[in-house]
């Protein structure tokens, strides 16, 4: 920066016209030179201008006279031009290195650095996995494969390397605090988070054929989920086979909808993280769930007793057939097989007394009367206290 000041000092000094403050530039036009006002002769008064060669002027006469242009830039001896400010006559000087041939080897440099720059950009290596697009001026011209390539140097082509083997994980919300609210068949409100992965098929289309091509992959994803969910109840929703119905529903609805949009992109699979009430509702919605079980037990459990009412029902009828068949056959023994089971049946509950009658030895029934003994309660005694 020292530099630069001195150097834009002599220019302002030599271009202001003016008095310099190192004296008159000759010895007649100004009386400061002289106390009494007069030309003293050949030898020049007042302090020498430090700008104009040694030996006193700069022609052949022996007076000063203010700097120009011409002097500032003369060179001085042969190492060329003076450093200005801060070296002083005599200081280091600065010459740009030059060619056997007394030229400079600045043009060199340039020209070696912009064909190095032209060079970097011709050549490009594309990864196996990667593929790249070429724009010529601006406008899309080609698509570059794996390999080392070549194109035209900046600004005339550019290139543009993306990843398209690699999987792509886009989470829907954003973040697992954020809530996606989606009404399902029955008219109920799911929060659901899911997970899309996905790569790129064409790299031209992904590129040019929409604006903004994770956002199209985001939305035409939330536009599909809303749909399967839709079209399920809240039951399916959150049972297993009804996810998986989901996740492949969702799948399939996003790949034809990005293949009508031509954006490059194949879907790989949708994984549904969360299917859950939304918060607001949790408590309301696990008593509803608690009723729905326990209405499901009492059901399942009316439906055992009637099945078993009515196979009982089945096999007294069959029963009943077989024995009617047997009646039809002969009908006064299975009358009296009949009659005689019966009364098996019924008096085999039955407490039995065998009365008195004409011609019949009495029978005083002891196993009865042992029995209702022992099942008797015992006896309470009780005792009246000592001194009464």
């Amino acid at each position: 920066m020292r530099i630069f000041d001195g150097f834009g000092q002599r220019i302002s000094l030599a271009m202001a016209g003016k008095k310099s403050p190192w004296g008159s530039g000759s010895g007649n036009d100004g009386e400061g030179d002289k106390p009494d006002g007069s030309d003293s002769g050949d030898k020049p008064k007042g302090p020498r201008n430090p700008w104009l060669p040694p030996g006193g002027g700069g022609g052949g006469g022996g007076g000063r006279r203010a700097p120009n242009i011409e002097d500032i830039f003369k060179s001085r001896g042969p190492e060329g031009p003076r450093r200005s400010g801060g070296g002083g006559p005599g200081g280091p000087g600065f010459r740009f290195p030059q060619r056997p041939g007394g030229k400079s080897w600045f043009p060199v440099a340039v020209v070696a650095i912009v064909g190095l720059g032209l060079v970097a950009t011709s050549f490009h290596l594309v990864a196996p996995q990667q593929q790249a697009v070429v724009k010529t001026l601006g406008s899309y011209s080609r698509t570059l494969e794996p390999g080392l390539r070549i194109t035209a140097p900046f600004p005339i082509e550019t290139v543009d390397v993306e990843d398209v083997e690699g999987v792509r994980t886009l989470r829907i919300p954003g973040s697992n605090s954020q809530a996606k609210l989606i009404l399902t068949g029955d008219q109920n409100l799911v929060d659901v988070s899911y997970i899309v992965r996905w790569n790129i098929t064409d790299l031209a289309d992904f590129k040019f054929r929409v604006v903004d091509p994770i956002e199209t992959v985001a939305d035409s994803a939330e536009a599909a989920m809303r749909a399967a969910v839709a079209e399920k109840g809240l039951d399916e929703t959150f049972s297993g086979q009804g996810r998986a119905a989901i996740e492949l529903d969702v799948r399939e609805r996003m790949q034809r909808t990005l293949d009508g949009y031509r954006a490059g992109v194949r879907v790989l699979g949708v994984e549904i993280e969360k299917a859950d009430p939304p918060a607001q509702v949790v408590d309301a919605f696990r008593d509803v769930q608690v009723a729905e079980q326990n209405a499901d037990a009492a059901r399942n459990q009316a439906r055992g007793y009637a099945q078993q009412v009515l196979a009982q029902a089945e096999g007294e009828a069959e029963a009943f057939d077989k024995v009617y068949e047997q009646y039809r056959l002969a009908p006064q023994v299975t009358r009296q097989r009949l009659y005689y089971e019966t009364m098996e049946r019924v008096l085999s509950k039955t407490d039995k007394t065998i009365l008195e009658a004409p011609g019949v030895t009495p029978y005083l029934p002891l196993p009865e009367i042992r029995k209702r003994a022992q099942s008797a309660a015992p006896p309470t005694v009780v005792t009246a206290p000592e001194g009464q």
